[in-house]
């Protein structure tokens, strides 16, 4: 394994922001859930009353921004209306319940020992990722919930918006006494930085990086802290002998092109070979209708001629793009398996009519979320009613899908005697 090692200058300020959020960590894991609420809500405000000099810092970044595919430059533009939904999460997330000494289990020992398991923050969060400034308000805030201290390296390509945003909300936070350290922005892009964090142990107590798969790779690779990944997102929607074809067409448009820069973005459309004939068609003529393009098996193009033909690569590729990779399988057994094969674990979705087959589906696939009749593009904290998310989890240990306070908590036992002394 090669890890590198920071340069010193990168390592004493990361270390300085460590020392400094691990001080806040203490102070936020016992803050009444009220003040960390008018902490998040003083920062939704100063989102909203710094809108034009957080748009401003996006243009500068935009204008610094060439030779980027569509889909990168959509994630990394911020709006009037994005900076407006971004500071509505925030208030989203103040109103959660606060999971920080919640009660998640309870019992009594034949001794009269009462035990309790509670809900505690990890501590301090670091988080890496790439191109979307807003990560910069939902991971901050989500932190701050859930009794964190959060350090953001996030793209050079964002650097500006990010600290714009993050000067809005430490403007808040102060407003409302929270500990200034509470978020912090690496102060650089220098990717000697990012190296401090992946060495950070003792600093963090967990990483998170959320970007793509050549990101995840080296911060799983080199990371000397636990990492809570964030996967490639190749989502698939499969169309079944019992589907609603007017839904199922409906669905898909949206699940592929609502905004194909998200993970959430279906990538490849599979189709239950009872059907294909009649639905397929009619799906492809709605998708090219809309812009996109395909990469189909030899089924496919035997039932939609002028389909370019996918290779087995296509089917392994997270377009990110109005490119659509489609499949005729052989019902639900044939969906799960190319699922299995094909997939990367964060969200699959069956559109059906039959309970059974629904049932079968989400048995079947092992993705973080499965969804029945209704988008892959749900696959969103904000839609889970979780506020705002800091990514959709795709690992096996501690948390799976989109990850809000509650999955930025562990716990520990509370043990409560009268007098009990072990024989």
């Amino acid at each position: 394994m090669n890890v590198i090692t920071p340069p010193a200058d990168a390592a004493a300020v990361f270390a300085a922001q460590g020392a400094a959020a691990r001080a806040a960590s203490h102070v936020l894991a016992r803050l009444p859930a009220e003040v960390k609420a008018e902490g998040l809500r003083a920062a939704a405000s100063a989102i909203r009353r710094h809108a034009g000099a957080i748009l401003a810092a996006n243009a500068t970044d935009l204008a610094a921004t060439t030779d980027r595919p569509a889909a990168f430059i959509d994630r990394l533009t911020l709006t009037p209306a994005r900076v407006e939904a971004m500071a509505r999460g925030v208030d989203e997330v103040a109103a959660l319940p606060d999971p920080v000494g919640a009660v998640q289990a309870e019992w009594t020992r034949p001794n009269g020992l009462v035990i309790r398991r509670v809900a505690t923050p990890l501590g301090v969060v670091g988080m890496i990722f790439e191109s979307r400034p807003n990560v910069t308000a939902d991971a901050g805030a989500i932190c701050v919930k859930s009794g964190n201290a959060v350090i953001l390296r996030g793209g050079s390509e964002s650097l500006a918006s990010a600290r714009a945003i993050h000067a809005a909300m430490a403007e808040g936070f102060a407003e409302a006494g929270l500990p200034e350290a509470s978020v912090q922005v690496a102060p650089t892009a220098d990717r000697a930085f990012v190296a401090a964090m992946l060495a950070g142990g003792g600093v963090l107590d967990v990483i998170i990086p959320r970007g793509g798969k050549s990101l995840v790779e080296r911060v799983q690779a080199e990371a000397r802290v636990p990492v809570l990944a964030h996967a490639e997102g190749r989502c698939h929607t499969y169309v079944d002998r019992a589907a609603d074809i007017a839904k199922a067409r409906a669905i898909v448009v949206n699940a592929k092109l609502r905004r194909t820069g998200v993970c959430g973005s279906t990538e490849t459309l599979l189709v239950d070979r009872a059907v294909a004939a009649t639905h397929l068609p009619l799906i492809i003529a709605d998708l090219a209708a809309a812009g996109c393009a395909f990469r189909a098996d030899a089924a496919s193009r035997a039932i939609c001629p002028d389909l370019p033909a996918a290779t087995e690569a296509d089917f392994d590729t997270e377009w990110l793009d109005a490119v659509l990779s489609v499949a005729v399988v052989d019902g639900v057994a044939g969906a799960v398996s190319h699922i299995l094969r094909h997939g990367s674990e964060h969200t699959d979705a069956i559109i059906t009519e039959d309970a059974a087959a629904a049932e079968a589906f989400l048995a079947g696939i092992d993705s973080a979320i499965g969804v029945v009749n209704a988008s892959t593009q749900f696959a969103d904290g904000g839609e889970f009613g979780f506020g705002a998310e800091i990514g959709i989890a795709t690992g096996r240990l501690h948390a799976r899908g989109p990850v809000g306070p509650a999955q930025l908590t562990t716990f520990r036992y509370h043990v409560l005697g009268s007098g009990q002394i072990r024989p």
